[in-house]
């Protein structure tokens, strides 16, 4: 499976982004998906997750009830709507893909279980 992360750029605080993740390759197996990001000099970390279905979603605290994932199986592709963006969201955002039938839900957030990630997209947000 390849991975294609776009979307990104420079946008002010109180902003808003969408980021895609376009997947293709073995685009017919059972994939969840999830979005990482790293700001300089820290950890990659887990912003969100979504099963194949779409039906599951998973959020990290810090983007909880700003961030939105969502997909569209007949589009291969997976988004990331963001909003009320802060300065502390600046990072480069990654794509990746883990399947369904490998590690259970409360590990997507561990980014070690995913297979497949994409090149990353980076996000800017000025104060």
């Amino acid at each position: 499976v390849q991975l294609q992360a776009s979307g990104g750029g420079l946008v002010q605080a109180g902003g808003s982004l969408r980021l895609s993740c376009a997947a293709s390759g073995r685009t017919g197996s059972s994939y969840a998906m999830g979005w990482f990001r790293q700001a300089p000099g820290k950890e990659r970390e887990f912003v969100a997750a979504i099963s194949w279905s779409g039906g599951s979603t998973y959020y990290a605290d810090s983007v909880k009830g700003r961030f939105t994932i969502s997909r569209d199986n007949a589009k291969n592709t997976v988004y990331l709507q963001m909003n009320s963006l802060k300065p502390e969201d600046t990072a480069v955002y990654y794509c990746a893909a883990v399947s369904e039938w490998g590690p259970p839900p409360q590990n997507w957030y561990r980014s070690y279980e995913y297979d497949y990630w994409g090149q990353g997209t980076l996000v800017t947000v000025s104060s």
